[in-house]
């Protein structure tokens, strides 16, 4: 697991992957040919079961397909997943760019498999083609060791520059908002205008509900929601999404 963390983080280090040609880090992509224990989902290859996953087209999947696990851990460690998260980043950007900003104007962050990554934890752990274990992985948030996502980041220090307010809208419980709070500023994300952590009230809640009630909140009581960036359409999607929004790739889990 260390080995893994510290390919990742040398990853996070390095450059935009756009602005230089880069080695494989692991090795080319190679479509393979994988089964879902859903039996509603037959035979297709990992690359196409990745796009309908990242496109809404699949919903509900409890993990990945176990003959994808190479895949998807040759997508999320190798440059390809770096590249398509600086597409996203850099489409935001470009968007914000051209907004006249007022003091009300925020944009929403979601953290987990956003801003923050829990690749290390799931490189361990099959990526995504185990069942979600409660136990382990809130150990491993305790541990507030989750390196920060590089193009994330990037977007995040350019909204700041524009006036835009950063709000962090996360489902972790409010229990752990210190550590979340010292693992955002190890990250790089020193300062930020909200953090909102799921309470008591939303408890047994989806994320949709959640986090849509959440904004709707937020817009009643004055801000604009200029964007909003997640990495499952349950950030996205429900009342008052934002003006604009922008998925981060992640074919690991799913969140309705």
């Amino acid at each position: 697991m260390l080995t893994l963390l510290s390919i990742f983080l040398a990853l996070s280090a390095s450059p935009s992957l756009c602005d230089r040609p880069q080695p494989h880090v692991v090795h080319p992509l190679r479509p393979q040919t994988g089964f879902s224990s859903r039996p509603n989902v037959y035979a297709v290859s990992c690359l196409s079961w990745r796009l309908a996953v990242e496109t809404d087209n699949i919903r509900n999947w409890d993990v990945v397909p176990k003959e994808c696990e190479g895949y998807v851990g040759n997508y999320m460690l190798g440059r390809q997943y770096r590249m398509d998260s600086a597409t996203v980043a850099n489409a935001a950007i470009e968007y914000a760019k051209g907004l006249k900003v007022s003091r009300r104007d925020a944009w929403v962050f979601d953290i987990d498999e956003t801003s923050l990554s829990n690749l290390p934890y799931y490189a361990a752990n099959g990526f995504g083609t185990m069942p979600y274990n409660a136990t382990s992985f809130s150990a491993w948030t305790l541990e507030g060791r989750l390196p920060v996502l590089p193009e994330t980041h990037r977007l995040y220090q350019e909204l700041l520059r524009f006036g835009i307010k950063v709000i962090f809208l996360t489902g972790r419980a409010q229990d752990q908002t210190s550590i979340t709070v010292a693992n955002l500023k190890r990250g790089g994300y020193h300062t930020w205008h909200k953090l909102i952590l799921k309470g008591t009230p939303y408890s047994g809640e989806t994320a949709l509900l959640y986090k849509s009630t959440v904004r709707t909140k937020l817009e009643k009581s004055g801000y604009r929601i200029v964007g909003n960036i997640g990495d499952q359409w349950s950030d996205l999607l429900g009342p008052t999404p934002g003006n604009r929004t922008f998925k981060v790739p992640d074919p690991m889990y799913y969140l309705g």
